[in-house]
Protein backbone atom coordinates (compact mmCIF):
# COMPACT_ATOMS: atom_id res chain seq x y z
CA UNK A 1 0.00 0.00 0.00
CA UNK A 2 1.55 3.21 -1.23
CA UNK A 3 2.50 5.93 1.36
CA UNK A 4 2.40 9.70 0.48
CA UNK A 5 5.68 11.26 0.61
CA UNK A 6 5.17 13.59 3.62
CA UNK A 7 3.99 10.31 5.04
CA UNK A 8 7.32 8.65 4.25
CA UNK A 9 9.51 11.54 5.52
CA UNK A 10 7.78 12.26 8.56
CA UNK A 11 7.30 8.49 9.20
CA UNK A 12 11.35 8.04 8.92
CA UNK A 13 12.49 10.75 10.70
CA UNK A 14 10.34 10.34 13.89
CA UNK A 15 11.30 6.46 14.11
CA UNK A 16 14.74 7.22 13.56
CA UNK A 17 14.94 8.83 16.55
CA UNK A 18 12.44 6.37 18.66
CA UNK A 19 14.73 3.50 19.73
CA UNK A 20 11.42 2.27 20.99
CA UNK A 21 9.86 1.39 17.85
CA UNK A 22 12.76 -0.06 16.39
CA UNK A 23 14.17 -3.51 15.57
CA UNK A 24 17.22 -5.15 13.81
CA UNK A 25 14.71 -6.55 12.00
CA UNK A 26 10.75 -7.37 11.69
CA UNK A 27 8.71 -9.67 10.74
CA UNK A 28 5.41 -9.83 9.46
CA UNK A 29 3.04 -12.83 9.91
CA UNK A 30 3.81 -14.80 13.16
CA UNK A 31 2.96 -18.63 11.45
CA UNK A 32 5.18 -21.30 11.58
CA UNK A 33 7.54 -19.79 9.05
CA UNK A 34 7.65 -16.00 10.97
CA UNK A 35 7.74 -18.09 14.35
CA UNK A 36 11.27 -20.39 13.00
CA UNK A 37 13.04 -17.41 11.52
CA UNK A 38 12.40 -15.23 15.09
CA UNK A 39 14.27 -17.96 17.00
CA UNK A 40 16.78 -18.37 14.52
CA UNK A 41 17.62 -14.59 14.53
CA UNK A 42 17.27 -14.42 18.30
CA UNK A 43 19.79 -17.19 18.87
CA UNK A 44 22.22 -15.31 16.93
CA UNK A 45 21.47 -12.38 19.22
CA UNK A 46 19.60 -10.26 16.64
CA UNK A 47 16.79 -7.99 18.29
CA UNK A 48 13.57 -9.48 16.37
CA UNK A 49 10.03 -8.73 16.45
CA UNK A 50 6.74 -10.50 14.78
CA UNK A 51 3.49 -8.43 13.83
CA UNK A 52 0.76 -10.87 13.98
CA UNK A 53 -2.72 -10.16 13.43
CA UNK A 54 -4.30 -12.82 15.37
CA UNK A 55 -4.86 -11.93 18.96
CA UNK A 56 -3.09 -14.57 20.05
CA UNK A 57 -1.89 -17.68 18.50
CA UNK A 58 -4.59 -20.03 18.33
CA UNK A 59 -5.08 -21.29 15.69
CA UNK A 60 -9.03 -22.83 14.20
CA UNK A 61 -8.98 -26.06 12.27
CA UNK A 62 -6.82 -28.88 11.51
CA UNK A 63 -4.52 -27.36 9.31
CA UNK A 64 -1.21 -28.53 8.22
CA UNK A 65 -1.05 -32.15 9.73
CA UNK A 66 2.94 -33.11 9.68
CA UNK A 67 6.09 -32.07 10.22
CA UNK A 68 8.48 -33.80 7.43
CA UNK A 69 12.11 -35.81 8.04
CA UNK A 70 14.40 -32.73 7.19
CA UNK A 71 12.10 -29.91 9.61
CA UNK A 72 12.64 -32.31 12.54
CA UNK A 73 16.03 -32.54 12.04
CA UNK A 74 16.55 -28.82 11.74
CA UNK A 75 14.57 -28.43 15.11
CA UNK A 76 17.27 -31.51 16.56
CA UNK A 77 19.64 -28.85 15.59
CA UNK A 78 18.42 -26.16 17.60
CA UNK A 79 17.75 -28.66 20.85
CA UNK A 80 13.96 -28.53 20.63
CA UNK A 81 12.94 -31.31 18.55
CA UNK A 82 11.81 -33.59 21.51
CA UNK A 83 9.27 -31.11 22.38
CA UNK A 84 7.22 -31.52 19.43
CA UNK A 85 7.86 -35.24 19.32
CA UNK A 86 6.02 -35.44 22.44
CA UNK A 87 2.89 -34.37 20.95
CA UNK A 88 2.65 -35.90 17.76
CA UNK A 89 2.79 -39.63 16.36
CA UNK A 90 5.19 -41.13 14.03
CA UNK A 91 3.94 -42.51 10.63
CA UNK A 92 6.31 -44.56 8.71
CA UNK A 93 5.29 -43.27 4.92
CA UNK A 94 4.82 -39.66 3.18
CA UNK A 95 2.53 -39.46 0.09
CA UNK A 96 2.71 -39.19 -3.67
CA UNK A 97 0.07 -41.14 -5.11
CA UNK A 98 1.43 -43.74 -2.87
CA UNK A 99 2.40 -43.92 0.73
CA UNK A 100 5.87 -44.24 0.63
CA UNK A 101 7.89 -46.15 3.39
CA UNK A 102 10.70 -43.93 4.62
CA UNK A 103 11.81 -45.93 7.36
CA UNK A 104 15.33 -46.80 5.39
CA UNK A 105 16.48 -43.45 4.94
CA UNK A 106 19.62 -42.90 6.55
CA UNK A 107 18.62 -40.47 9.34
CA UNK A 108 17.00 -40.70 12.51
CA UNK A 109 13.71 -38.74 12.16
CA UNK A 110 13.08 -41.45 9.32
CA UNK A 111 8.96 -40.74 9.41
CA UNK A 112 6.64 -37.95 9.32
CA UNK A 113 5.42 -36.82 12.19
CA UNK A 114 1.92 -36.09 12.39
CA UNK A 115 0.86 -32.82 14.82
CA UNK A 116 -1.71 -30.14 13.76
CA UNK A 117 -0.29 -26.84 12.38
CA UNK A 118 -2.11 -25.63 15.84
CA UNK A 119 0.21 -27.68 17.84
CA UNK A 120 3.21 -27.00 15.95
CA UNK A 121 2.84 -23.02 16.20
CA UNK A 122 1.88 -23.00 20.06
CA UNK A 123 5.26 -24.99 20.59
CA UNK A 124 6.89 -22.47 18.45
CA UNK A 125 5.42 -19.76 20.26
CA UNK A 126 6.34 -21.18 23.27
CA UNK A 127 10.34 -21.18 22.37
CA UNK A 128 10.31 -18.07 20.74
CA UNK A 129 8.85 -16.83 23.78
CA UNK A 130 11.56 -18.11 25.76
CA UNK A 131 13.96 -16.50 23.82
CA UNK A 132 12.61 -12.92 24.78
CA UNK A 133 11.53 -11.61 20.90
CA UNK A 134 8.23 -9.59 21.51
CA UNK A 135 5.23 -10.59 19.57
CA UNK A 136 3.26 -7.44 18.41
CA UNK A 137 -0.37 -9.40 18.31
CA UNK A 138 -3.73 -7.86 16.75
CA UNK A 139 -1.45 -5.80 14.42
CA UNK A 140 -0.83 -5.81 10.87
CA UNK A 141 1.79 -4.10 8.62
CA UNK A 142 -0.07 -1.85 5.85
CA UNK A 143 2.94 -0.84 4.13
CA UNK A 144 6.52 0.00 4.28
CA UNK A 145 9.02 2.25 2.77
CA UNK A 146 12.51 1.36 2.22
CA UNK A 147 15.77 3.46 2.29
CA UNK A 148 19.45 2.91 2.05
CA UNK A 149 19.71 2.13 6.12
CA UNK A 150 16.48 0.50 6.96
CA UNK A 151 12.76 -0.17 6.82
CA UNK A 152 9.81 1.97 7.91
CA UNK A 153 6.11 -0.08 8.47
CA UNK A 154 3.48 0.98 8.96
CA UNK A 155 1.16 -0.71 11.33
CA UNK A 156 -2.81 -0.99 11.35
CA UNK A 157 -3.32 0.64 14.50
CA UNK A 158 -1.77 4.12 12.87
CA UNK A 159 1.77 3.15 14.58
CA UNK A 160 4.99 2.69 12.14
CA UNK A 161 7.88 0.37 12.86
CA UNK A 162 11.50 1.20 11.93
CA UNK A 163 13.34 -1.92 10.96
CA UNK A 164 16.97 -2.81 9.23
CA UNK A 165 15.42 -5.31 7.32
CA UNK A 166 11.82 -6.25 6.68
CA UNK A 167 10.96 -10.45 6.16
CA UNK A 168 7.70 -11.08 5.12
CA UNK A 169 5.86 -14.04 6.50
CA UNK A 170 2.64 -12.95 5.86
CA UNK A 171 1.16 -16.06 3.63
CA UNK A 172 0.04 -16.52 0.14
CA UNK A 173 -2.06 -13.03 -0.37
CA UNK A 174 0.91 -11.14 1.25
CA UNK A 175 1.11 -7.33 1.62
CA UNK A 176 4.63 -7.24 1.83
CA UNK A 177 5.52 -9.28 -1.31
CA UNK A 178 2.84 -7.14 -3.40
CA UNK A 179 4.22 -3.89 -1.99
CA UNK A 180 7.59 -4.54 -2.61
CA UNK A 181 6.49 -4.91 -6.16
CA UNK A 182 7.51 -8.22 -6.48
CA UNK A 183 6.03 -10.43 -9.19
CA UNK A 184 4.05 -13.96 -8.71
CA UNK A 185 4.39 -15.77 -11.57
CA UNK A 186 2.48 -18.97 -11.76
CA UNK A 187 -0.83 -20.97 -12.77
CA UNK A 188 -4.17 -20.07 -11.91
CA UNK A 189 -6.51 -22.48 -10.22
CA UNK A 190 -8.24 -25.95 -11.96
CA UNK A 191 -9.23 -27.46 -9.02
CA UNK A 192 -10.90 -26.45 -5.50
CA UNK A 193 -11.23 -28.12 -2.57
CA UNK A 194 -13.06 -27.59 0.75
CA UNK A 195 -11.64 -28.29 3.96
CA UNK A 196 -14.21 -28.38 7.20
CA UNK A 197 -14.24 -29.61 10.97
CA UNK A 198 -18.34 -29.76 11.66
CA UNK A 199 -21.19 -31.84 13.16
CA UNK A 200 -23.36 -34.40 11.41
CA UNK A 201 -26.45 -35.77 12.58
CA UNK A 202 -25.97 -38.30 11.04
CA UNK A 203 -23.15 -41.27 10.30
CA UNK A 204 -20.61 -40.33 7.97
CA UNK A 205 -19.47 -42.71 5.30
CA UNK A 206 -16.42 -42.90 6.70
CA UNK A 207 -12.95 -42.98 4.71
CA UNK A 208 -12.03 -42.12 1.38
CA UNK A 209 -14.36 -41.70 -1.51
CA UNK A 210 -14.10 -41.25 -5.28
CA UNK A 211 -16.52 -39.99 -7.76
CA UNK A 212 -16.20 -38.35 -11.37
CA UNK A 213 -15.32 -34.90 -9.64
CA UNK A 214 -12.04 -36.42 -7.56
CA UNK A 215 -11.41 -38.05 -4.50
CA UNK A 216 -13.30 -37.32 -0.94
CA UNK A 217 -12.87 -37.78 2.86
CA UNK A 218 -14.50 -38.19 6.08
CA UNK A 219 -12.45 -38.97 8.99
CA UNK A 220 -13.16 -38.70 12.93
CA UNK A 221 -13.23 -35.37 14.81
CA UNK A 222 -11.33 -34.97 18.24
CA UNK A 223 -14.87 -35.00 19.57
CA UNK A 224 -17.94 -37.20 19.61
CA UNK A 225 -19.79 -35.98 16.63
CA UNK A 226 -17.47 -34.51 15.12
CA UNK A 227 -16.01 -35.09 11.60
CA UNK A 228 -13.03 -33.84 9.34
CA UNK A 229 -14.18 -33.49 5.85
CA UNK A 230 -12.19 -33.28 2.59
CA UNK A 231 -14.32 -32.73 -0.53
CA UNK A 232 -13.43 -32.22 -3.93
CA UNK A 233 -15.47 -29.13 -5.82
CA UNK A 234 -17.05 -29.75 -9.11
CA UNK A 235 -16.19 -26.85 -9.95
CA UNK A 236 -13.56 -24.37 -8.66
CA UNK A 237 -14.98 -22.24 -5.47
CA UNK A 238 -15.38 -18.66 -5.13
CA UNK A 239 -12.28 -16.57 -4.17
CA UNK A 240 -14.64 -15.48 -1.00
CA UNK A 241 -14.83 -17.50 2.51
CA UNK A 242 -16.70 -20.56 2.00
CA UNK A 243 -19.51 -21.08 4.42
CA UNK A 244 -21.51 -24.32 5.58
CA UNK A 245 -24.20 -24.18 2.76
CA UNK A 246 -21.21 -24.69 0.62
CA UNK A 247 -20.07 -27.96 2.41
CA UNK A 248 -23.56 -28.86 2.48
CA UNK A 249 -24.10 -29.12 -1.15
CA UNK A 250 -20.67 -30.36 -1.96
CA UNK A 251 -21.32 -33.34 -0.09
CA UNK A 252 -24.35 -33.90 -1.77
CA UNK A 253 -22.98 -33.63 -4.84
CA UNK A 254 -20.53 -36.27 -3.92
CA UNK A 255 -22.34 -38.68 -1.46
CA UNK A 256 -26.22 -38.09 -2.11
CA UNK A 257 -26.45 -36.74 1.61
CA UNK A 258 -25.03 -33.66 3.50
CA UNK A 259 -25.35 -36.39 6.68
CA UNK A 260 -27.18 -32.82 8.40
CA UNK A 261 -23.73 -31.42 8.94
CA UNK A 262 -24.20 -28.40 11.40
CA UNK A 263 -21.83 -26.18 13.98
CA UNK A 264 -19.08 -25.61 12.18
CA UNK A 265 -15.74 -25.41 13.85
CA UNK A 266 -13.80 -24.06 10.78
CA UNK A 267 -14.48 -24.46 7.13
CA UNK A 268 -11.60 -23.36 4.18
CA UNK A 269 -10.88 -23.87 0.87
CA UNK A 270 -7.83 -24.65 -0.76
CA UNK A 271 -6.66 -24.87 -4.56
CA UNK A 272 -4.20 -26.04 -6.86
CA UNK A 273 -2.95 -22.10 -7.77
CA UNK A 274 0.77 -22.67 -8.31
CA UNK A 275 2.93 -19.65 -8.14
CA UNK A 276 6.49 -18.56 -6.91
CA UNK A 277 7.71 -15.39 -5.90
CA UNK A 278 9.72 -13.86 -9.22
CA UNK A 279 12.42 -12.49 -6.26
CA UNK A 280 12.92 -13.72 -2.03
CA UNK A 281 14.60 -10.66 -2.41
CA UNK A 282 13.87 -6.71 -2.81
CA UNK A 283 16.82 -5.00 -1.05
CA UNK A 284 15.87 -4.69 2.92
CA UNK A 285 12.42 -6.33 2.24
CA UNK A 286 12.62 -10.47 1.94
CA UNK A 287 9.81 -13.27 1.91
CA UNK A 288 9.79 -16.83 3.24
CA UNK A 289 6.96 -19.51 3.20
CA UNK A 290 4.11 -18.75 1.76
CA UNK A 291 4.81 -15.36 1.05
CA UNK A 292 7.20 -16.72 -1.40
CA UNK A 293 5.40 -19.87 -2.69
CA UNK A 294 1.99 -20.93 -3.14
CA UNK A 295 1.37 -24.67 -3.97
CA UNK A 296 -1.55 -27.50 -3.14
CA UNK A 297 -1.10 -29.02 -0.26
CA UNK A 298 -0.11 -32.59 -1.41
CA UNK A 299 2.64 -34.33 0.23
CA UNK A 300 2.35 -31.45 3.54
CA UNK A 301 5.10 -30.12 2.17
CA UNK A 302 4.02 -25.83 2.75
CA UNK A 303 4.64 -25.61 6.48
CA UNK A 304 7.98 -27.54 6.08
CA UNK A 305 8.93 -25.66 3.29
CA UNK A 306 8.91 -22.92 5.13
CA UNK A 307 10.39 -23.70 8.13
CA UNK A 308 13.26 -24.27 6.28
CA UNK A 309 13.38 -21.07 4.30
CA UNK A 310 13.74 -19.49 7.50
CA UNK A 311 16.47 -21.82 8.58
CA UNK A 312 18.23 -20.51 5.91
CA UNK A 313 17.91 -16.77 5.71
CA UNK A 314 17.64 -16.53 9.51
CA UNK A 315 22.00 -16.94 10.16
CA UNK A 316 23.04 -15.17 7.10
CA UNK A 317 20.57 -12.10 7.93
CA UNK A 318 21.93 -12.37 11.40
CA UNK A 319 25.82 -12.29 10.12
CA UNK A 320 24.87 -9.15 8.03
CA UNK A 321 23.34 -7.43 11.00
CA UNK A 322 25.79 -8.01 12.97
CA UNK A 323 28.39 -6.44 10.20
CA UNK A 324 30.31 -10.12 10.70
CA UNK A 325 29.43 -10.61 6.32
CA UNK A 326 28.38 -8.17 3.83
CA UNK A 327 25.28 -7.33 2.56
CA UNK A 328 25.94 -9.58 -0.35
CA UNK A 329 25.22 -13.07 1.47
CA UNK A 330 21.53 -12.09 1.59
CA UNK A 331 21.60 -12.95 -2.23
CA UNK A 332 22.43 -16.10 -1.81
CA UNK A 333 18.99 -16.96 0.18
CA UNK A 334 17.27 -16.40 -3.50
CA UNK A 335 19.69 -18.48 -5.36
CA UNK A 336 19.61 -21.51 -2.50
CA UNK A 337 16.04 -21.44 -1.92
CA UNK A 338 14.47 -20.48 -5.13
CA UNK A 339 15.44 -23.45 -6.59
CA UNK A 340 14.02 -25.65 -3.61
CA UNK A 341 10.66 -23.91 -3.74
CA UNK A 342 10.27 -24.60 -7.51
CA UNK A 343 11.18 -28.57 -7.37
CA UNK A 344 8.24 -28.44 -4.57
CA UNK A 345 5.59 -26.60 -7.00
CA UNK A 346 6.65 -29.26 -9.55
CA UNK A 347 6.07 -32.24 -7.12
CA UNK A 348 2.59 -30.83 -6.07
CA UNK A 349 1.12 -30.08 -9.87
CA UNK A 350 2.46 -33.69 -10.31
CA UNK A 351 0.58 -34.67 -7.16
CA UNK A 352 -2.43 -32.96 -8.48
CA UNK A 353 -2.66 -34.31 -12.21
CA UNK A 354 -2.23 -37.71 -10.60
CA UNK A 355 -5.88 -36.74 -8.53
CA UNK A 356 -7.48 -37.04 -11.77
CA UNK A 357 -10.39 -39.71 -11.73
CA UNK A 358 -10.30 -39.93 -16.07
CA UNK A 359 -9.51 -43.60 -17.62
CA UNK A 360 -6.22 -42.19 -18.71
CA UNK A 361 -4.87 -40.82 -15.47
CA UNK A 362 -5.24 -43.97 -13.69
CA UNK A 363 -3.70 -45.66 -16.38
CA UNK A 364 -0.65 -43.27 -15.88
CA UNK A 365 -1.22 -43.72 -11.93
CA UNK A 366 -1.39 -47.44 -12.23
CA UNK A 367 2.16 -47.75 -14.25
CA UNK A 368 3.29 -44.82 -11.63
CA UNK A 369 2.79 -47.43 -9.03
CA UNK A 370 4.59 -49.92 -10.30
CA UNK A 371 7.45 -47.84 -10.63
CA UNK A 372 7.37 -46.42 -7.25
CA UNK A 373 7.27 -50.13 -5.77
CA UNK A 374 11.14 -50.09 -6.99
CA UNK A 375 13.51 -48.91 -3.92
CA UNK A 376 15.58 -46.75 -5.66
CA UNK A 377 12.64 -44.74 -7.16
CA UNK A 378 11.01 -44.78 -3.83
CA UNK A 379 13.94 -43.39 -1.94
CA UNK A 380 13.89 -40.92 -4.62
CA UNK A 381 11.09 -39.25 -4.45
CA UNK A 382 10.74 -40.28 -1.06
CA UNK A 383 14.02 -38.55 0.02
CA UNK A 384 12.40 -35.07 -1.92
CA UNK A 385 9.11 -34.96 -0.19
CA UNK A 386 11.27 -35.23 3.08
CA UNK A 387 13.39 -32.68 2.35
CA UNK A 388 16.46 -35.16 3.02
CA UNK A 389 17.76 -35.02 -1.02
CA UNK A 390 18.61 -30.75 -0.89
CA UNK A 391 21.51 -30.02 -2.61
CA UNK A 392 22.74 -26.42 -2.66
CA UNK A 393 25.44 -26.17 -5.54
CA UNK A 394 28.54 -25.19 -3.75
CA UNK A 395 30.62 -26.01 -6.74
CA UNK A 396 32.24 -29.64 -7.40
CA UNK A 397 34.12 -32.24 -5.38
CA UNK A 398 33.09 -34.43 -2.33
CA UNK A 399 29.15 -35.32 -3.16
CA UNK A 400 28.57 -33.78 0.54
CA UNK A 401 29.39 -30.58 -0.22
CA UNK A 402 25.81 -28.70 -0.57
CA UNK A 403 23.45 -31.34 1.39
CA UNK A 404 22.90 -31.79 5.04
CA UNK A 405 25.73 -32.81 7.21
CA UNK A 406 24.25 -36.01 9.16
CA UNK A 407 24.16 -36.61 12.61
CA UNK A 408 26.81 -38.44 13.24
CA UNK A 409 27.89 -40.22 16.47
CA UNK A 410 31.43 -38.64 17.19
CA UNK A 411 34.15 -39.47 20.18
CA UNK A 412 35.42 -36.51 21.21
CA UNK A 413 38.21 -36.26 24.46
CA UNK A 414 36.57 -39.76 24.56
CA UNK A 415 32.59 -38.53 24.84
CA UNK A 416 30.18 -39.58 23.12
CA UNK A 417 28.98 -36.32 20.89
CA UNK A 418 26.14 -36.14 18.42
CA UNK A 419 26.64 -33.85 15.51
CA UNK A 420 23.40 -32.03 15.82
CA UNK A 421 24.59 -30.98 19.16
CA UNK A 422 27.75 -28.91 18.23
CA UNK A 423 24.63 -26.45 16.18
CA UNK A 424 22.28 -25.98 19.00
CA UNK A 425 23.80 -22.55 19.35
CA UNK A 426 23.19 -21.95 15.57
CA UNK A 427 26.67 -21.05 14.94
CA UNK A 428 28.82 -23.05 12.16
CA UNK A 429 30.79 -25.49 13.07
CA UNK A 430 34.27 -26.71 12.02
CA UNK A 431 34.40 -30.10 12.07
CA UNK A 432 38.24 -31.66 12.02
CA UNK A 433 38.34 -35.69 11.73
CA UNK A 434 41.36 -36.73 10.77
CA UNK A 435 45.37 -34.46 11.59
CA UNK A 436 45.26 -31.11 13.27
CA UNK A 437 44.67 -28.96 10.30
CA UNK A 438 46.11 -25.14 9.48
CA UNK A 439 45.97 -22.68 12.48
CA UNK A 440 44.27 -20.52 10.07
CA UNK A 441 41.30 -21.99 11.46
CA UNK A 442 41.79 -20.39 14.46
CA UNK A 443 41.63 -16.67 12.78
CA UNK A 444 37.77 -17.28 12.95
CA UNK A 445 37.13 -18.46 16.44
CA UNK A 446 35.03 -15.96 17.48
CA UNK A 447 32.91 -16.80 14.03
CA UNK A 448 32.68 -20.65 14.76
CA UNK A 449 33.37 -23.51 16.80
CA UNK A 450 35.90 -25.70 16.05
CA UNK A 451 35.77 -29.71 16.94
CA UNK A 452 38.00 -32.47 16.55
CA UNK A 453 36.65 -35.81 17.05
CA UNK A 454 36.66 -39.81 15.88
CA UNK A 455 34.04 -41.09 13.53
CA UNK A 456 34.99 -45.05 12.55
CA UNK A 457 31.91 -45.89 10.46
CA UNK A 458 30.46 -45.30 7.05
CA UNK A 459 29.22 -41.90 5.76
CA UNK A 460 25.80 -42.47 4.43
CA UNK A 461 23.66 -39.72 2.31
CA UNK A 462 19.75 -40.41 1.59
CA UNK A 463 19.51 -41.88 -2.31
CA UNK A 464 23.40 -41.18 -2.82
CA UNK A 465 24.50 -44.31 -0.82
CA UNK A 466 28.11 -44.44 1.01
CA UNK A 467 30.40 -41.67 0.59
CA UNK A 468 33.94 -41.51 0.99
CA UNK A 469 34.88 -40.33 4.44
CA UNK A 470 35.85 -36.76 4.60
CA UNK A 471 39.25 -35.56 6.90
CA UNK A 472 37.41 -32.70 7.55
CA UNK A 473 33.90 -30.68 7.66
CA UNK A 474 32.92 -27.46 7.67
CA UNK A 475 29.24 -27.00 8.53
CA UNK A 476 26.97 -23.67 8.28
CA UNK A 477 24.52 -22.60 11.13
CA UNK A 478 21.62 -24.62 8.95
CA UNK A 479 23.41 -27.70 9.01
CA UNK A 480 24.56 -27.83 5.14
CA UNK A 481 28.25 -28.36 4.20
CA UNK A 482 30.39 -25.65 3.36
CA UNK A 483 33.33 -27.39 2.48
CA UNK A 484 35.06 -30.81 2.78
CA UNK A 485 38.32 -31.38 3.73
CA UNK A 486 40.09 -34.27 1.48
CA UNK A 487 43.46 -34.37 3.41
CA UNK A 488 44.51 -30.99 2.72
CA UNK A 489 43.44 -27.11 3.45
CA UNK A 490 42.80 -26.17 -0.21
CA UNK A 491 39.99 -23.75 -0.50
CA UNK A 492 39.44 -23.51 3.27
CA UNK A 493 40.06 -19.70 4.17
CA UNK A 494 37.98 -18.89 0.78
CA UNK A 495 35.02 -21.08 1.84
CA UNK A 496 35.01 -19.22 5.71
CA UNK A 497 35.33 -15.67 3.76
CA UNK A 498 32.76 -16.52 1.82
CA UNK A 499 30.37 -17.83 4.33
CA UNK A 500 31.27 -16.07 8.05
CA UNK A 501 33.04 -13.00 6.68
CA UNK A 502 36.74 -11.56 7.55
CA UNK A 503 38.53 -13.59 10.65
CA UNK A 504 37.59 -10.95 13.25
Amino acid sequence: MPMSSSTRESQADSHRNAAADAHAVLIAGGGPTGLMLAAELALAGVDVAIVERRASQKLDGSRAGGLQSRTLETLDQRGVVDRFLSQGQLHPAVHFHVPLDIGDLPTRHNYVLGLWQGHTERILAEWVGELGVPIYRGLEATGFVQDDAGVDVALSDGRSLRAEYLVGCDGGRSLIRKAAGIGFPGSDATTSWLIAEVETVQEPKWGFHEDASGKHAIGRGDNPGQARIVLTERQVGAATEPTLEDVSEALIAAYGTDFGVRNPTWISRFTDMTRQAAAYRDRRVLLAGDAAHVHPPLGGQGLNIGVQDAANLGWKLAQVIKRISPDGLLDTYHAERHPIGARVLRNTMAGSAMRRTDDRTKALGDVLSEFLAMDEPRQRIAAELSGLDVHYELGDGHPLLGRRMPDLDLIADGVPLRVFSLLHEARPVFLNLSVPHNPAIGRWADQLRSIDAEYGREWELPVIGIVPAPAAVLIRPDGYVAWIGTGTDAGLVDALTAWFGSPA
